[in-house]
């Protein structure tokens, strides 16, 4: 494993931005920036062995900052949307920005997604460091969080979240990173698999009414692959309120610390394939409904609604304020740990 770094840019106050390569012994590589710890590029083989990006992303390490789609980056301290950024924990009330409509989103305005980690190389992979101060974006406790990449020969990049905390807190981690799979177009024509006969309903600000229903009969089953495009504007609840996919999907037999296999994607002209494994509890697939509008794409690419999918493994929207939802809750003497695995093949 060939792993490079470089220095990619400085922020207005002279904080140092680093680019990482890893490439593995076939010539893929990985792309990382220590914005948000990000995933930048994905570089694989497709079915003719012609080596291509499969994520979307900027040139401009500045683009990383406070754009709108959170691209391949990692964003904290709550992934997704928590109801009217009001959450209660061992009685006291925390009150938190409101970033998207009458919600927060991804940990507010000045989320991880948003902050230059400290990085390094260590034991052939890359590790990003983060700490986060009490009261930071409302949330208590002071959290310390890691975030490791691992490339290997076999086209599996291996992300691994680590992060303790000094006093009760919450936290929800997962990579927004956008995939498509031919390098170009949109991805109506990408085939989905996913591990999930159940989603959660929401209301129309996205956030989850409560218990998970079944997927059979709807435009949400992908228990059996069916192309993105089919039902993207389907006259269903969960797809208007979105413009699109942007829903939470729960993984069958989830086992708290097991990886399992959350979601399978593919395209049909470069016969790449994407399988996804993870140890979390749901998987939220975004369409890129609100692409459009966003910074300069590689290459001077402008990207439009629905050119990428996010397929983002983290625990459910507003868990905080959801008893019966697995529990976010970190208090100190314990270890937040989860992982997600993404692996690249042709078929």
């Amino acid at each position: 494993m060939d792993i490079k770094k470089e220095l990619w840019g400085k922020t207005p106050c002279g904080k140092e931005i680093f680019r990482y390569t890893m490439t593995n012994g076939k010539g893929e590589s990985v792309v990382l920036g220590s914005v948000g710890a990000a995933i930048v590029g994905i570089n694989v083989l497709d079915k003719d062995g012609n080596i291509g990006d499969v994520v979307i992303g900027y040139d401009d390490p500045m683009s990383y900052f406070a754009d709108g789609p959170c691209s391949g980056k990692c964003p904290g301290r709550f992934a997704n949307r928590i109801a009217k950024g009001h959450f209660t924990l061992d009685g006291v009330e925390y009150t938190l920005p409101i970033n998207n409509g009458p919600n927060h989103l991804h940990g507010g305005p000045q989320g991880f997604q948003n902050q230059v980690w400290d990085s390094r190389i260590e034991n052939d992979g890359v590790e990003f460091m983060y700490f986060s101060k009490d009261g930071e974006e409302g949330y208590p406790g002071n959290l310390k969080v890691s975030a490791r990449y691992e490339w290997g020969d076999d086209s599996a990049l291996k992300l691994t979240f680590s992060a303790v905390t000094d006093a009760p807190t919450v936290v929800n981690l997962t990579n927004h990173v956008y995939f498509n799979l031919e390098g170009k177009g949109d991805i109506r024509h990408h085939v989905l698999r996913l591990n999930a006969s159940e989603y959660l309903p929401t209301d129309p600000t996205l956030i989850p009414l409560g218990d998970s229903e079944p997927v059979s009969g709807t435009p949400m089953d992908f228990v059996n692959e069916k192309e993105l495009g089919v039902d993207l504007e389907a006259d269903f609840p969960a797809i208007k309120y979105g413009k699109g996919y942007d829903n939470c999907f729960v993984i069958d037999d989830y086992n708290p610390g097991q990886l399992s296999v959350a979601a399978e994607l593919s395209a049909p002209e470069s016969g790449r394939l994407l399988r996804v494994l993870t140890t979390q509890p749901g998987v939220q697939v975004y369409t890129a409904n609100w692409l459009g509008g966003c910074p300069t794409g590689k290459g001077g690419r402008i990207y439009k609604d629905y050119d990428a999918v996010a397929i983002e493994c983290q625990h459910f929207p507003d868990s905080p304020n959801k008893e019966d939802y697995p529990t976010t809750v970190l208090r100190p003497g314990e270890e937040f740990h989860e992982a997600i695995i993404f692996e690249f093949s042709t078929k």
